[in-house]
């Protein structure tokens, strides 16, 4: 399945130099973690308050306890592993090929996989800081504390990811950026391009081959040399060393 799709993306692989990756859920749901957007995704799912009224700034200040209980259910999954897409796109960078992976998943598994150049545009689970004394707390610490979890000095700890009525890391932001502007080629796979003001990143990109991968046709019509519409571990799994 998608032989001939594949042998030109291992064509384009084999004569690129500055490979930019940008990914989204899909990446991380054959990791087995729960996306927000497909139809057996979160926000299909019947809850007292809607996923997106849960993880915004306002019901984070307002209602602590209701959105750590939907946060550590479903949003830390932290026994997940990389699957073989984390793990090719670290190999690629090994490799000299991929220069900077840009992703809107909250999970780390770029970094299990190895992969060093991350901007993590939505932040991350493995990062969580008290909102009084600023200190660093771990995933584990706060999936294991009861209800809420407090600092030792008493303030309530906040995970490092961007909620919504929050606005993206500048420095995270000015990095991707960069490195889309100045890549050969652009590997899309996993979003459907939903999500701004990260889906709008792709349109700094002037360089020679893009690619999409992605089982659904993206919301955003992006011109693509190349459109895979399959797994993309399954996908780039196949791709052959470089």
């Amino acid at each position: 399945m998608y032989e001939k799709e594949i042998e030109q993306l291992q064509e384009i692989i084999d004569e690129s130099k500055n490979i930019v990756f940008f990914g989204g859920a899909g990446v991380s749901t054959e990791s087995n973690i729960p996306d927000f957007r497909s139809a057996e995704g979160i926000y299909h799912q019947a809850y007292k308050y809607s996923p997106e009224q849960v993880v915004s700034h306002s019901f984070f200040m307002q209602h602590p306890e209701a959105f750590y209980d939907f946060y550590k259910e479903k949003m830390m999954v932290l026994d997940a592993k990389p699957n073989s897409a984390h793990l090719k796109l670290a190999e690629l960078e090994k490799a000299g090929k991929l220069k900077a992976v840009i992703t809107q998943n909250i999970d780390g598994l770029h970094q299990a996989a190895g992969s060093e150049k991350v901007y993590e545009l939505h932040g991350s689970i493995h990062r969580n800081y008290c909102m009084k004394c600023h200190k660093f707390y771990s995933a584990q610490y706060v999936k294991d504390a009861p209800g809420v979890p407090y600092c030792k000095c008493g303030g309530v700890i906040k995970p490092d990811i961007v909620l919504y009525e929050e606005g993206l890391d500048p420095e995270t932001i000015e990095g991707a950026v960069q490195a889309i502007a100045n890549a050969d080629t652009l590997i899309i796979g996993g979003t459907s391009l939903v999500v701004y003001p990260a889906a709008g990143f792709i349109d700094y990109f002037h360089g020679k081959h893009l690619v999409v991968i992605n089982k659904s046709e993206t919301a955003r019509t992006v011109w693509a040399e190349l459109n895979i519409p399959g797994p993309i571990g399954e996908v780039l799994g196949r791709i052959k060393g470089v």
